[in-house]
């Protein structure tokens, strides 16, 4: 049985061409995505629902997971979002899965059609927008990468697709490091590996990602000594809430250029509301909103 607590049943009033989405994640009270969908559907006079499937402290395995994916199923659900810490352990339990991300080997994004579902991932198409805004050009460059989970296999295959020379990633899991770069290094001509000495390739390095929930408000702090952090490094974020987490706060101080979160949550919900929706997101308008909901900005 699914507990109605964690898959909000459909509301009626949206069975005759509204579309009801979700987000399944642990720890995602503060998160801006059911915001950022409802407040463009209703721009284009869509009748839309999202709610958040919160698992927090909750031990998942993978039947619980795939109960959740057949509840939504069974209660009409048009779409799930997908986060921390699900993006790779939900791939199973779906019907198909996009090529691209079967390549990065994450899915974020979840599309219900008449009981059967397709896994995507929107997060490389965010994280690439918030690099070529904050960034620049970083073709050739050493880049180190923390974390190798669902987000880390995003934002490593779209820094390789963007041409860095190489990326070195670490995680508290070395053999979760080891074949997420064994995976990448097939398909970007041996561009990736798995570090073991993070001191030396941060010193090597251009350019670092994080890509772990630290500075998330469910998990504060900093990922990295901040004393490895100098102005010779970009250093981009995948962490939006808080917009302005304790290594950016600390990576601007030692002059770095910087890249936060916002942007990557925008856009990969630019394209998972196309997906969900079936009609254009007007990325423009949900920029703006993102930055009504954060004092800040996204692009």
């Amino acid at each position: 049985m699914i507990d109605a607590n964690h898959v909000p049943t459909r509301v009626d009033i949206f069975d005759h061409g509204g579309i009801v989405a979700g987000l399944i994640g642990q720890d995602i009270q503060q998160s801006l995505t059911p915001s950022m969908h409802m407040a463009e559907a209703k721009a284009q006079g869509l009748a839309y629902v999202y709610r958040l499937i919160d698992l927090a402290g909750e031990a998942v395995g993978s039947e619980r997971l795939a109960a959740l994916v057949q509840g939504a199923i069974d209660l009409r659900y048009d779409g799930l979002n997908v986060t921390h810490p699900f993006k790779q352990a939900v791939m199973p339990h779906l019907d198909a899965i996009d090529p691209v991300a079967e390549a990065i080997g994450a899915v974020n994004t979840i599309h219900i059609v008449a009981g059967r579902t397709q896994g995507f991932n929107t997060d490389a198409f965010g994280f690439t927008a918030g690099i070529k805004r904050d960034i620049g050009d970083i073709s050739g460059q050493s880049v180190v990468q923390l974390g190798a989970g669902g987000a880390g296999a995003a934002t490593a295959a779209a820094a390789l697709a963007l041409g860095v020379g190489h990326v070195t990633i670490f995680d508290t899991d070395p053999s979760r490091a080891e074949a997420l770069a064994q995976r990448l290094a097939a398909r970007f001509e041996g561009r990736a590996s798995a570090g073991r000495d993070l001191i030396r390739a941060i010193a090597d390095a251009r350019g670092l990602i994080h890509a772990t929930p630290t500075g998330m408000a469910g998990h504060p702090g900093l990922p990295i000594d901040p004393d490895l952090l100098t102005d010779a490094l970009w250093v981009a974020e995948i962490v939006y809430f808080p917009l302005e987490t304790e290594l950016l706060r600390v990576a601007r101080q030692r002059g770095c250029r910087t890249a936060h979160g916002g942007t990557m949550a925008v856009f990969q919900a630019v394209g998972a509301f196309e997906i969900f929706a079936g009609v254009k997101a007007d990325a423009d308008r949900m920029v703006r909103h993102f930055a009504s909901l954060t004092g800040g900005d996204a692009a």
